[in-house]
């Protein structure tokens, strides 16, 4: 009977330790980056632009997004937000772009048009949280990211 209890607690440490192991330990968050800022309009009240996030997935296998969150500033000043929960899968070691519409009005944004007519771009920042699904799991993760904007050429890194 001895020998019973003591093969059991050794079973259940071990099976403890492999599912341990099988849990989100082993996985790597997404990374998340802009791979461009489009202009789709521009009127006299504002515009619309396309913000592109090149997603990675650093994992061998395949991450199902479900929702993606986002703020842009452009220069320091808040420009707008917005959440998509349009799904897009990223496969194993490979990336994709996930593309953000974003309306936004010229009032407040004066700084914006000063710089881009002295320097030709502006800085930018973008951030949020991006929430997938996979074989481990499911799991919601911050991105934040920098660069400078031109409106005539895309973003520059």
């Amino acid at each position: 009977m001895r020998r019973l209890v003591i093969a059991a607690a050794t079973a259940a440490v071990l099976g403890s330790a492999a599912c341990a192991g099988m849990g989100l330990g082993g996985f790597e968050e997404p990374i998340v980056s802009v791979h461009d800022i489009r202009v789709n309009g521009l009127g006299l009240t504002g515009g619309s632009v396309d913000i592109q996030l090149n997603v990675y997935n650093p994992n061998n296998f395949k991450l199902d997004g479900t929702q993606l969150t986002y703020q842009l500033w452009v220069d320091t000043i808040p420009f707008g937000s917005g959440t998509t929960n349009e799904q897009f899968i990223v496969n194993g070691d490979d990336s994709t772009v996930v593309t953000l519409p974003l309306d936004f009005t010229w009032s407040g944004v004066g700084t914006v048009g000063r710089a881009v007519m002295n320097t030709g771009t502006v800085p930018y920042r973008v951030a949020g949280n991006i929430s997938v699904t996979s074989a481990v799991g499911a799991v919601t993760v911050p991105y934040d990211r920098t660069g400078r904007f031109s409106p005539l050429g895309g973003t520059t890194r």
